[in-house]
C-alpha cells in the first residue's frame, strides 16, 4: 500500500500562513495608499498616489482571490467569506478579520483538497483540487488573473470621479 502526501508546496505555505501574509500586505499597502493621499491633499506631493494606489490595487484583488481559496478550503459560511472580502474595503481591517479567524480556528490544517487528502465535492472544490496538485502553474494562473482585473480596472478609471 502506498502512501499519498500532500504536495510539498502544500505544505510549506498552509491556510494560515499565506492568508495572514495577505492580509499583512493588504493592510500595508492601505497606510502607503493612505500616506500618498495624505501627502496628496495637503499640498506636500502628488506623485506617491500614481505608485501606491495600483499597488494597493493589485494587492487588494490578490487578497480577495485568496480569501476565495480559503474560503471554499476551511469551508467557511457563506456570512464568514463575505465578511473576508469586505474587511478588504476597509482601511486597515484584513489583519482584525484574519486574527479573529484565526482565534476562532478557522485557518487550522492544511489544504485539505491537496494529494492524499479529501475527494473535492463540486466543481469549485475540483478546481481548487486542481490548482493544488498542480500549484506552479496555479500560481502563474492566479498572478495572470490579478493582472487582467487590474488592467480592466485600469481602463475603467478611479473608483471616484475626478471633478
Amino acid at each position: 500500500m502506498t502512501e499519498t502526501r500532500p504536495a510539498p508546496s502544500a505544505t510549506r505555505l498552509p491556510p494560515k500562513r499565506l492568508y495572514g501574509a495577505l492580509a499583512l500586505a493588504e493592510m500595508f499597502t492601505w497606510a502607503l495608499l493612505i500616506l500618498g493621499m495624505v501627502l496628496k491633499y495637503s499640498g506636500v506631493t502628488e506623485a506617491l498616489v500614481p505608485v501606491f494606489g495600483p499597488i494597493h490595487g493589485v494587492v487588494f484583488i490578490a487578497y480577495c482571490v485568496v480569501t476565495c481559496f480559503v474560503w471554499v478550503n476551511q469551508r467557511w459560511s457563506f456570512g464568514r467569506g463575505v465578511a473576508g472580502l469586505a474587511s478588504a474595503v476597509v482601511p486597515f481591517c484584513t489583519v482584525p478579520f484574519e486574527r479573529d479567524a484565526e482565534r476562532r480556528g478557522l485557518l487550522e490544517g492544511g489544504w485539505r483538497l491537496a494529494p492524499g487528502g479529501q475527494h473535492p465535492q463540486g466543481p469549485i472544490e475540483r478546481a481548487q483540487a486542481l490548482c493544488l496538485r498542480h500549484p506552479i502553474p496555479a500560481a502563474v494562473a492566479g498572478v495572470v488573473f490579478v493582472a487582467v482585473v487590474t488592467a480592466v480596472l485600469l481602463v475603467l478609471g478611479p473608483p471616484v470621479p475626478k471633478g
